[in-house]
């Protein structure tokens, strides 16, 4: 009887230890916390400017934490999740507009054979297939590198909510995938976003393209597809234009191309993207009948020093075009010129240092910096910003 004992409990055990090796949940995050210094921050009105030094949070990767599961159903198919918060680590106040989830919240099947098929918040195809390829990248200069008010939302400042997604397998270093986020209303095609693109990576050479598309409520006062505050993106997704921030439109347009070369420890990167705002009461914009357009020109180059300290160098020209307005109003339209350097230094797998300086100049009469992150728009045409900080991982 004993050895019948003995044997059904190491049964029991290898039967446990094979359904944890079968499914998983893992708890992971990251928090960043610096000192960040700006220039010009508009100080009561636009003329006057002072400088700032702040304690900042996520000068280079927003803080977060989050769940991540898997669960292996057999045949190759997986349920999974991901359920991920954002946070300020200064004041412990959640980010996203208050949102518990506002990162990252979704679940759906994986299949070895075709992809992976996910429901609920999640990026788009801007971000999942080119922002690898720019300094918006997590692995290089990310929200401080944003372009001019994020306006191609390289740098996530939108999510798609209520959007179901699909990721194809890796074919020979050709991936694709789309998103599709529903009105949630009677109204199908208002409030809605769908996005698409495509990657291919073959030894040192990476390619990718993108499309976004946000349809909104045709009220230009808010940000396109917020009327219901549920959808693609809603409100408390924008920041205010003062330090960065997607514009207000009724449709934004989004498309966007990459393309880079490794060089040993060197890697070049070349970004472009065009993106155009619809009925939009920016920059004194008659809302019913303005346009705005932004061309995006990127090149960056990253290089690993030492296995421990990687430095980045980036520059973006943005070109601005208005429609709707009266060029006497603004004089010219606008441009900006912006560029970072970035050192990142380990202190181990999970820890590193850091410090960053970006500067900004832009072009046109009455045009002013607007550096994204920056903790204000710049009281004349030229904003630098240095931060220097910590980012440990967990």
């Amino acid at each position: 009887m004993r050895k019948i004992s003995v044997a059904l409990a190491g049964c029991a055990a290898l039967a446990a230890s094979a359904a944890n090796a079968q499914s998983s949940v893992t708890l992971y995050g990251l928090i960043d916390a610096g000192i960040a210094y700006t220039n010009n921050v508009q100080n009561g009105t636009p003329s006057h400017g002072s400088a700032r030094v702040a304690l900042a949070s996520g000068n280079i990767s927003g803080s977060r934490f989050g769940l991540r599961g898997s669960e292996d159903l057999g045949g190759g198919l997986h349920a999974v999740f991901v359920l991920e918060n954002g946070f300020n680590v200064n004041n412990g106040a959640l980010g996203q507009g208050g949102r518990m989830f506002g990162r990252q919240a979704y679940v759906g099947l994986s299949g070895d054979q075709y992809g992976v098929l996910t429901l609920g918040r999640q990026y788009d195809s801007m971000v999942d297939f080119v922002a690898p390829l720019s300094g918006t990248a997590g692995t290089f200069g990310d929200s401080g590198f944003a372009h001019v008010y994020d306006n191609d939302n390289l740098q996530h400042t939108v999510r798609f909510s209520n959007s179901v997604k699909f990721t194809s397998m890796d074919y020979a270093g050709f991936k694709f995938g789309g998103v599709y986020a529903f009105s949630n209303s009677t109204s199908f095609a208002v409030d809605r976003a769908y996005s698409a693109g495509a990657a291919y990576n073959n030894g040192p050479l990476h390619l990718a393209a993108a499309y976004l598309q946000i349809n909104g409520s045709g009220a230009a006062s808010t940000p396109a597809g917020t009327a219901n505050q549920n959808v693609a993106a809603d409100p408390s997704e924008f920041k205010s234009t003062a330090g960065g921030g997607n514009l207000t439109a009724d449709v934004q347009r989004t498309v966007g191309a990459g393309i880079g070369y490794s060089f040993g420890p060197a890697a070049v990167n070349f970004v472009y993207s065009h993106s155009q705002y619809q009925n939009t009461s920016a920059f004194g914009l008659t809302a019913s009948n303005g346009s705005v357009h932004f061309d995006n020109y990127e090149l960056n180059v990253k290089y690993a020093l030492t296995p421990a300290l990687s430095l980045g160098l980036m520059d973006t020209f943005t070109d601005g075009h208005l429609n709707g307005v009266s060029k006497s109003n603004i004089g010219t339209d606008p441009k900006w010129n912006q560029v970072n350097a970035i050192a990142r230094y380990s202190l181990s797998k999970r820890t590193e240092l850091y410090a960053e300086a970006m500067y900004q100049h832009a072009i046109g009469n009455n045009n002013t910096a607007v550096m994204y992150n920056a903790g204000g728009n710049s009281a004349t045409s030229n904003q630098v910003m240095g931060a220097v900080g910590m980012l440990t991982r967990f």
